[in-house]
């Protein structure tokens, strides 16, 4: 097999376009690319959690900072002769035809023609993939507390696996409206006792959930919350609409995080409740040849390392459809 490199000819189709070069992105285009795969990863550079100094719980990576995990990952994806990291805005996702997806070359008749705009002085791109995988995160809305930015990454973060054992034994806050905050609650108590929870006015603890929470000493405050307060970059306490500071040093934020597909333009493609892309069993969403991974699927936001081992997993799925794509032999076993 005469494998033809990005080098050769970069404006030859591709296998995979993949909208996202985070952990999952990069996860799934190293193992694509090691398949022999010519493969295109559009990043902006604009990751979520790009105000967090550390990330942990990455075996062998325990405490890198969050853009030094990407740029290490790029590295080791750029290292193949098939692979292509381009800074880009994706701007238009558009399904080929038969006619079209056969004359580029793809056996199964599916393909997409890919958009992006350049950025940081790199060039548009405009390019020819048979799949698309999006591992392009989230978008994430805050509370619309005024210094809550102020203080988030730092004393305020919103993965309690990520950041709860820094917190360990401090004066903790749980601010949020939804109705996983219990739950969320239940796993901060392993880090600190003194744990106050804040719902804002939203009757998201029942009261059943309150008793259970005060029989381990842990508080649910349900007064309204006028801004986080502190001193220069350190966090003090929660201020109250009516005047009174609590008095806290960090904690945790359930923002409301949404999926942005809007390069799909009048291509619908199924979301659940919560706007997450909804994928099947092999990762593929409701528009054949498009898959998705990482934080964009169900559940939602998670550690670097299971975002990265989901993009993996996705990755080894869709190299088995285009290989049984390519064969005529469907797409798993009858």
């Amino acid at each position: 097999m005469v494998i033809e490199t990005v080098a050769d000819n970069p404006a030859a189709p591709y296998g995979v376009a993949i909208i996202g070069g985070g952990p999952a992105g990069l996860s799934a285009g190293l193992q694509l690319v090691r398949a022999n795969r010519r493969i295109a990863i559009l990043d902006s550079n604009r990751p979520r959690h790009s105000a967090t100094l550390r990330s942990h719980g990455f075996l062998t990576r325990d405490g890198v900072p969050p853009l030094e995990l990407r740029k290490l990952g790029r590295e080791e994806f750029e290292a193949y002769p098939t692979a292509r990291f381009a800074q880009a805005m994706t701007r238009e996702i558009v399904p080929l035809t038969r006619a079209e997806a056969l004359e580029a070359g793809f056996p199964d008749g599916i393909g997409f023609r890919v958009r992006g705009t350049g950025l940081r002085g790199s060039g548009d791109v405009e390019i020819v993939a048979r799949r698309v995988l999006i591992a392009a995160g989230l978008t994430e809305d805050l509370p619309p507390f005024p210094m809550i930015r102020a203080y988030y990454g730092t004393a305020l973060h919103s993965c309690v696996e990520c950041d709860g054992f820094e917190k360990t034994d401090k004066p903790l806050a749980l601010i949020g409206e939804t109705s996983d905050l219990f739950s969320r609650a239940l796993l901060i108590s392993r880090f600190s006792s003194d744990l106050i929870v804040f719902t804002n006015g939203a009757e998201t603890i029942r009261e059943e959930q309150e008793a259970q929470l005060g029989s381990i000493g842990i508080r649910v405050e349900r007064r309204a919350i006028d801004d986080i307060v502190g001193e220069k970059a350190d966090m003090t306490g929660v201020r109250l609409t009516d005047g009174e500071v609590i008095p806290r040093v960090g904690g945790f934020v359930r923002p409301r995080w949404h999926a942005s597909v809007d390069y799909f333009g009048d291509l619908e493609i199924a979301r659940d409740d919560w706007g997450l892309v909804v994928v099947d069993e092999r990762g593929e969403t409701s528009v054949r040849g498009v898959y998705a991974a990482g934080d964009t699927v169900p559940p939602g936001p998670q550690q670097l390392i299971i975002a990265a081992g989901n993009g993996a997993s996705v990755a080894a799925k869709l190299n088995m459809d285009m290989i049984r794509g390519a064969l005529g032999v469907g797409q798993i076993d009858e």
